[in-house]
This record gives structure tokens, sequence and C-alpha cells, in this order.
């Protein structure tokens, strides 16, 4: 049977491997707050739970953006294994310490990415890539965001029953409008 696309390509096969290496990473991040979410609802964090679930989701959809952009420019995007994820925690604090720290891995990574093309002049690749830039700013500031709720509110008493309900309303907070808030 003939193949129904051309076999030219515009991704060059480094940049296909990169691509393919922060898939990688999204299944990862994504598998990671599963079980995150998984360990918070056992715990009773059910906010906190729905956050996550909602989070991992969104991972998954960065993931798939990462495919269909290699796929459409003529390359392979191979789905990764995953294992070696996590299931315990010592503490919900732990939980988010762990997010901002993933996040930050996540951004390196992306930067990376956004060098290369640059460097290698694949202008369309490092445009598509300006949207996980983004996002990755907001991902931080959500993170941050997390850990700060913490600190205000304190751990002790009915604290952590309060940073469960603050953390349940992250979802879909806008880091531009967080960012402006706080000036």
């Amino acid at each position: 049977m003939k193949d129904l696309i051309t076999p030219k390509r515009s991704l060059t096969e480094e940049t296909e491997k990169m691509l393919n290496k922060q898939i990688v990473m999204e299944g990862k991040s994504s598998a990671y707050y599963l079980s995150m979410a998984s360990w918070c609802e056992t715990k009773g964090y059910i906010n906190s739970s729905k956050f996550l679930y909602e989070h991992s989701n969104e991972e998954r959809g960065h993931m798939l953006k990462l495919f269909s952009y290699i796929n459409e420019a003529g390359g392979h995007a191979l789905q990764p294994a995953i294992n070696e994820i996590r299931h315990d925690f010592n503490s919900l604090r732990e939980v988010f310490e762990l997010i901002l720290e993933h996040e930050l891995k996540v951004t390196q990574s992306i930067h990376s990415l956004v060098d290369h093309c640059f460097i290698t002049k694949d202008f369309t690749t490092f445009n598509f890539l300006q949207w996980f830039v983004t996002e990755q700013r907001e991902e931080e500031t959500i993170s941050r965001r997390a850990l700060e709720i913490f600190d205000i509110i304190g751990e002790e008493g009915m604290g952590l029953w309060h940073i469960d309900i603050e953390l349940g309303k992250l979802h879909g907070v806008d880091a531009k409008n967080t960012d402006a808030k706080a000036l």
C-alpha cells in the first residue's frame, strides 16, 4: 500500500527528537499530576484532587498538541513509556512544592527547544513553541500561588481544610490578572 502523505518533511531529525523528548516530559507531567490527584483524593483533599485531575488532563493536551505538530510537519510523534511515577507523598504542601519544582524543569526544557529553533532558524517551530512559553509562565505562576496559600493560611487547626478549598479555586487562574492584582 502506498503512503497517503508525501515523505517530505519540514522538521529536522534533531528538532523532531527534541520535540519527542518534550512529549515524554508532558506525558510524565500528566501521569505525575494524575498520581498526585489520586493521593489527594484518598487523603480527603477533594478540591486539590479536582484541581490536579484537571491539571493532568491539561498536560495531556499539551502532549497531544506536540503530537499533532510533529506529525503535520512530516515527522513521527512517539507515544512515551510512562513509568517511575511517585504515588505517595508526605503532605499536601509537598505535593505543591513538587509541582513547582517540576514546572520549573518543564520551563527549562521548553526554553532549550526554543533556543534550538532560534539557532537553527526553524522559525515555524519557534513560533509554535511560543504558546508553550506563555503556558509555562502561567503554570509557574499558579504553582507559586499555591504555595503562597499555604504560607498565608497556615496548616494548623482548620488550615489544611481552608487551603484545600483555596487550591481548588486555582485552576483557570489567569497569570496576567493575578500579576496585575499584585501591583
